[in-house]
């Protein structure tokens, strides 16, 4: 039995939903640098996943690889590009400054590399990478948790896990992210695992397919 289900499972609501659902496939650790993710994010932001996936397919022909599947460009290349050649993967003048934003912060150091990212705790890094232009702390918090592997993170704010937790306790309302920080708190340090079971439920009885964000 995965080490979340006896801590998760010692709830009934949650055991009925993990029975229910099945076990998580939460895929922690999709092999990017804390930079690309940032990039990836930005060019994500408002838009669904398929027209966010194109615009960062585009920009990914700027960069050194040359491939829409590639690697973004570095930073110092991206700072290169023209404001015309990035407008022409579909990035508004917003994400285009946020982009250049986090080119000179990997340059000098804001942004972490993936070997000194896990030297830091995860409210180190939120607090070091809200600082900078078009990144807050939800965008973060799926960096910790999609990118660098971190367990025990809650997106308070993110309206899917609220809406999760909603069904699961049979409220009339999502609760506020205080009150849900706070109620959740009993379940570290898993609570990774349990954001991606909130999502799942959030999602159940909807003929629309999985979030790819949190899927």
């Amino acid at each position: 039995m995965a080490d979340y289900a006896t801590l998760l499972g010692s709830d009934p609501g949650l055991a009925a939903a993990i029975a229910r659902i099945g076990p998580c496939t939460l895929r922690g650790d999709d092999g990017q640098e804390p930079y690309d993710a940032l990039l990836r994010a930005i060019a994500g932001q408002q838009l669904h996943g398929a027209a966010a996936r194109k615009i960062f397919g585009r920009l990914c022909l700027l960069g050194e690889q040359g491939t829409v599947d590639g690697a973004p460009p570095s930073p110092g290349r991206l700072l290169e590009l023209s404001e015309e050649s990035l407008r022409a993967c579909g990035l508004s003048g917003n994400k285009l400054l946020a982009m250049r934003g986090v080119a000179q912060a990997r340059l000098d150091g804001t942004v972490p590399s993936r070997a000194d990212a896990r030297t830091m705790t995860d409210e180190e890094l939120i607090v070091r990478l809200v600082t900078l232009r078009g990144i807050g702390r939800w965008t973060v918090e799926m960096l910790l948790m999609f990118t660098l592997n971190r367990p025990d993170v809650m997106p308070v704010d993110d309206f899917g896990v609220r809406e999760g937790w909603r069904r699961l306790r049979g409220l009339e309302l999502p609760p506020k992210p205080k009150a849900l920080k706070e109620e959740t708190a009993r379940f570290s340090p898993y609570r990774s695992t349990l954001a991606w079971y909130c999502w799942r439920m959030a999602e159940e009885g909807k003929k629309t397919a999985p979030n790819p964000l949190t899927a």
